[in-house]
């Protein structure tokens, strides 16, 4: 059984810091990439980041979270993280995981979803 596991989420001041971690079983983790998406109240769900399978040696990151939200996978955990900084309220949602067997079109589709991690930072 496939499972994505979020955690870390929480209340923080704004231009604080967080890490997310997503627990993943069920499947071989390093064979798939990975991605961190959110979702705001009323808002659509978007994408936050990616990373490639094996290695992660590719990643992408939203143009709005550059140089402040970071992914990362360590597949002898099979973790993957997010380490945020420079947050702002904008930055409240819930957070997901998701992974998919190729780093390509994770906005159209991906295999598997957690269930989610409040993030909320406060003004």
């Amino acid at each position: 059984q496939v499972q994505l596991v979020e955690s870390g989420g929480g209340l923080v001041q704004a231009g604080g810091s967080l890490r997310l971690s997503c627990a993943a079983s069920g499947f071989t983790f390093s064979n798939y990439a990975m991605g961190w998406f959110r979702q705001a109240p009323g808002k659509e769900r978007e994408l936050v980041a990616g990373i490639s399978r094996g290695s992660g040696a590719a990643t992408y990151h939203a143009d709005a979270q550059k140089g402040r939200f970071t992914i990362a996978r360590d597949n002898a955990e099979n973790t993957l993280y997010l380490q945020m900084n420079s947050l702002q309220p904008d930055d409240t949602a819930v957070y997901y995981c998701a992974a998919k067997s190729v780093f390509s079109d994770f906005e159209r589709a991906m295999d598997y979803w957690g269930k989610g991690t409040l993030v909320t930072v406060s003004s």
